[in-house]
């Protein structure tokens, strides 16, 4: 058997990939961030972290935090009609108005 190609990142590095400008040092702000049960957040990846990363499908979507766990959040997104638990690191989300 031959084994599958592809993995996490597979048709998504264009997506991933940071504007010249955006690159280097990230901004350790971003990882200190505290969410509340309830918040609405944004799931932006960081490209320089690739712990605690999302996958890429759920990349700008909105959803409501619902539990912490460990140093992750759990968010739960909708996807068309299901509604689905995110694992991610806060460093790849951000506040939603």
């Amino acid at each position: 058997m031959t084994q599958r190609t592809g993995g996490f990142r597979k048709k998504s590095r264009h997506k991933l990939k940071k504007s010249p400008r955006n690159r280097g040092k990230v901004n350790i702000n971003l990882a200190l961030q505290q969410f509340k049960r309830d918040d609405r957040v944004q799931i932006i990846q960081e490209p320089a972290i690739h712990k605690g990363m999302p996958m890429p499908k759920y990349k700008n979507k909105v959803g409501k935090v619902i539990k912490k766990q460990g140093k992750a959040y759990v968010i739960e997104v909708k996807d068309f009609n299901k509604k689905k638990h995110i694992i991610a690191n806060a460093i790849h989300l951000r506040k939603a108005n």
